[in-house]
């Protein structure tokens, strides 16, 4: 799983809450990812961001605009088919 954070170059601390914020619901699900923080103009009209901070979970934009919760980002985590089948069958 490849997680994605985009940002302004000038973002602040809205950038640093979204890490935070990913890394909690990670460790909470015990599941390993790769997260990258981007702080590139670039990298957001790529991805057709405007409204930083952006959230993008395997190539698909899921939250842009404002700091995700972490129940939030665990419910876009659980979702992906290949961990809801592992969540099914402990629940």
């Amino acid at each position: 799983m490849r997680i994605d954070i985009l940002c302004k170059p000038d973002c602040g601390d809205r950038c640093e809450r979204t890490l935070d914020n990913v890394r909690r619901a990670l460790s909470d699900l015990d599941i390993k990812a790769e997260v990258h923080v981007y702080k590139d103009v670039r990298k957001m009209i790529d991805n057709r961001v405007y409204v930083t901070p952006a959230l993008v979970v395997d190539d698909a934009v899921r939250i842009s605009g404002r700091i995700p919760d972490i129940r939030e980002i665990r419910s876009l985590i659980v979702e992906r088919p290949r961990y809801r089948k592992r969540y099914e069958e402990v629940a």
